[in-house]
């Protein structure tokens, strides 16, 4: 039987403006990057997209993934100006730092790999 790993870091669904602000304003506070995921559940790229995602998520325990249903949450797609599903941000003190249209995994890790490159010589 599988055991379900309570530490495991998870996608968090916003549901609201209400919970994108508190997440955002919460990695803010942690110094936390955030990758955001805007998706749509008719949106086949989108979809497909989740498990790696989810992966990723696992993969940078440092970042706060989200996920973000556009026609769930109009007010968030349209506070980030997202016009394409599916469309991915990086966050970093809730200002918008990259926007990568598209179900591309491989260049989503890229950037996300630059990132931590860059906040670590930015540190030491």
């Amino acid at each position: 039987m599988d055991t379900i790993d309570q530490n495991k870091p998870k996608v968090l669904v916003i549901d609201s403006l209400q919970s994108w602000e508190f997440y955002v304003n919460q990695a803010n506070t942690q110094n936390s990057p955030i990758v955001v995921h805007f998706t749509a559940s008719w949106c086949m790229p989108s979809v497909a997209m989740i498990p790696y995602f989810e992966e990723f998520a696992s993969d940078y325990p440092d970042f706060l993934f989200l996920s973000v249903d556009v026609d769930e949450v109009k007010e968030v797609a349209t506070k980030n100006d997202i016009k394409a599903m599916p469309t991915f941000l990086l966050l970093k003190d809730g200002a918008p730092l990259e926007k990568i249209v598209g179900a591309n995994p491989e260049e989503i890790k890229k950037r996300i790999d630059g990132f931590v490159q860059s906040t670590r010589a930015s540190i030491a």
